[in-house]
C-alpha cells in the first residue's frame, strides 16, 4: 500500500496558533502531527510513504530527516499551494497511478491508532471513515448515507440522504479507483480548475459509483479532532490528546516496521 499525506497548506485559519509552522508540525505530546502518522503508519508496516509539501516545505523535510526516515518518506513539491487543494492530490498523481491501493490521508489530523486500524482491517475496497458526530456548519465534509450506501461526498451536499456524518480526511482506495482519480484530477487541472478542493474529482467517483464501490467504516466515539482553527488546536490539546492510545513507541518502531 501507497500513502499520499496532503501538507502543503498555509493553514490561515490558524492564525498566530501555527506558531509560523506547517500545520503538520505542530505538537502535541511532544510529537509532531507528522510524526504521529509515521508512528501509526509503521505500527500498520505501511513504510512506502509521500507527502505533499508547499507552505514552508523545508521544515516539513527537516522532520523527516530528524526522525531518520528518508528512506521511507520522499516529499512531492506543490509549487502552487496557495491555490486549491486539488492541485496537491494532482502532484500526487504517479501514487495514485502506482497500481496498489491508495491511502489518502489530511495531515491535519490528530487521532488515535484505532481509526487507522478501521480502515486498514475494513473488508471495503475503498472506504471512507465516517463519525456520526458531526461538526456543525459547512467546514466539515459530509458523507451522506442512503439506504446503507453513499450517495454524496461534500462540504454542501446537494444528493438527498437518510443521514451523513463527518468525513475524518482518510480514505483507502482500490488500484482502479485510485487511477481513475488521477485520471479525473488530471482533467479538472488541463482545464483551468484549480481552485478547488482535493475532494471534488473524489466526489465525482462516488456520484458515478456503481451499488457497493464505495463504503465506510465507522469511528464514532473514538477520539480524533481536525486542526482548522485556535479553538480546535485547545480542544485538541484538553480533549483529545487525554483520551489518545498511541501505536508502539517510536523508539521500537523506528527501523524495525516491515518492507
Amino acid at each position: 500500500m501507497k500513502v499520499l499525506i496532503f501538507a502543503a497548506g498555509v493553514g490561515r485559519r490558524l492564525g498566530d496558533a501555527k506558531a509560523d509552522l506547517p500545520k503538520a508540525l505542530l505538537q502535541f505530546g511532544g510529537r509532531s502531527l507528522l510524526q504521529r502518522h509515521f508512528e501509526v503508519l509503521q505500527s500498520f508496516a505501511i513504510t512506502d510513504i509521500a507527502v505533499t509539501v508547499g507552505y514552508l516545505a523545508e521544515s516539513i523535510r527537516a522532520e523527516i530527516t530528524r526522525l531518520d526516515l528518508q528512506h521511507q518518506v520522499r516529499t512531492i513539491d506543490n509549487h502552487r499551494y496557495r491555490e486549491g487543494s486539488i492541485l496537491s492530490l494532482w502532484s500526487g498523481r504517479d501514487v495514485l497511478e502506482s497500481g496498489e491501493p491508495v491511502l489518502l490521508m489530511d495531515a491535519d489530523v490528530l487521532y488515535d491508532s484505532r481509526l487507522m486500524a478501521r480502515l486498514l482491517n475494513s473488508s471495503i475496497a475503498n472506504c471512507f471513515l465516517l463519525d456520526r458526530n458531526i461538526e456543525a456548519g459547512d467546514e466539515p465534509v459530509k458523507l451522506c448515507i442512503r439506504d446503507g450506501r453513499i450517495v454524496d461526498f461534500h462540504k454542501r451536499p446537494q444528493v438527498a440522504h437518510d443521514w451523513r456524518g463527518e468525513s475524518v480526511g482518510f480514505i483507502r482506495l482500490s488500484p482502479d479507483v485510485a487511477a481513475e482519480l488521477a485520471r479525473r484530477t488530471d482533467a479538472y487541472v488541463a482545464a483551468g480548475q484549480v481552485g478547488l478542493e482535493y475532494e471534488e474529482p473524489l466526489r465525482d467517483l462516488v456520484l458515478a459509483a456503481a451499488d457497493g464501490a464505495f463504503g465506510f467504516a465507522e469511528v464514532t466515539g473514538l477520539p480524533w479532532i481536525e486542526i482548522d482553527f485556535p479553538a480546535d488546536v485547545r480542544r485538541a490539546r484538553s480533549e483529545i490528546f487525554p483520551r489518545l492510545i498511541d501505536p508502539s513507541p517510536w523508539s521500537e518502531l523506528a527501523g524495525g516496521a516491515a518492507e
